[in-house]
């Protein structure tokens, strides 16, 4: 099978809107067949981290909180931004599972790399496998963060993702991974 492998033309851009949050920006494109899209928004976010947490006893660790978009409590691996004093997206995700669960210290590697929608994000989420966690503080949630923390066995997870309960894709996609190689399917 042939592909084609051409770029849109951006003519012009333009930011709606600049929140440290969320900023839009619209842009006029130009297809390579030719046709225009003179309004086609992007979503510009920093990159963010999520991580699979494993304590040495073989619990997951996870947080359960209220999820206004879907107004829903849904259960969560450990998740965030990367911030710009963060030296690197694995400093980033140590930070944040150390914040949201107390949890650290164990053996970490990068495990997949996904876009939250690559046809409107220009950010990358950066999953993280991190084994042999233990806890080694208390929780020093923001302000805005209201969640729990949850040990799960690996077939409490799998029994959530097979009744859909967890419901951020960017948090199914490298749980469905891991069980995968691990042929729990």
């Amino acid at each position: 099978m042939k592909t084609k492998d051409e770029v849109w033309e951006t003519l012009s851009s333009e930011y709606i809107f600049r929140r440290p949050w969320l900023t839009v920006r619209r842009d006029d494109m130009l297809l390579p067949n030719g046709n225009r899209i003179p309004e086609y928004y992007i979503l510009e976010y920093p990159d963010w981290v999520n991580t699979i947490a494993i304590t040495r006893d073989g619990y997951f660790v996870f947080v359960r909180q209220y999820r206004p978009g879907i107004a829903r409590i849904c259960y969560e691996l450990c998740a965030g931004v990367c911030e710009k004093e963060d030296a690197s997206p694995l400093v980033s995700a140590q930070r944040e599972l150390l914040e949201e669960t107390g949890y650290g210290n164990g053996k970490w590697q990068e495990y997949m790399v996904i876009s939250p929608n690559p046809s409107t994000h220009t950010n990358v989420t950066h999953c993280f496998l991190a084994t042999e966690v233990e806890p080694v503080s208390v929780q020093h949630l923001e302000a805005t963060e209201d969640l729990t923390v949850h040990l799960l066995t690996l077939e409490e997870v799998r029994q959530l993702l097979i009744d859909g309960e967890i419901m951020q894709s960017l948090h199914a996609a490298p749980l469905w991974k891991y069980i995968a190689e691990k042929r729990l399917i």
